[in-house]
């Protein structure tokens, strides 16, 4: 668990969220590959804030880097759940639709 300042300036912390998702990864015959990010090194999770915001943690196994987190829109939060293979949240059902085919 970790806290961030966002660019907005406001502080999230991960464990204060009222949802977690895991990116999904599939098995491409050497290395685990993160479906969110195409790499076997970088890595998402998807967030929602107690105020009902999606937010994006961003990881890397790179020595060096560092964990930064961005807020996301609904729409973005809705593809990032279809990518990885999640059921979506009540909140984000209606926009199914309007972003996959």
């Amino acid at each position: 668990m970790s806290k961030y300042r966002m660019d907005d300036g406001t502080v999230v912390d991960t464990k204060n969220a009222v949802a977690t998702w895991e990116e999904d990864t599939f098995w491409d015959g050497r290395n685990h590959i993160s479906k969110a990010t195409g790499s076997q090194r970088h890595h998402q999770t998807l967030y929602k804030s107690r105020k009902g915001r999606y937010y994006v943690e961003h990881t890397s196994n790179y020595q060096g880097t560092h964990d930064r987190v961005e807020w996301v829109s609904p729409e973005e939060a809705t593809r990032w759940l279809i990518l990885n293979g999640e059921d979506l949240p009540e909140d984000l059902q209606k926009l199914e639709a309007e972003v996959s085919e």
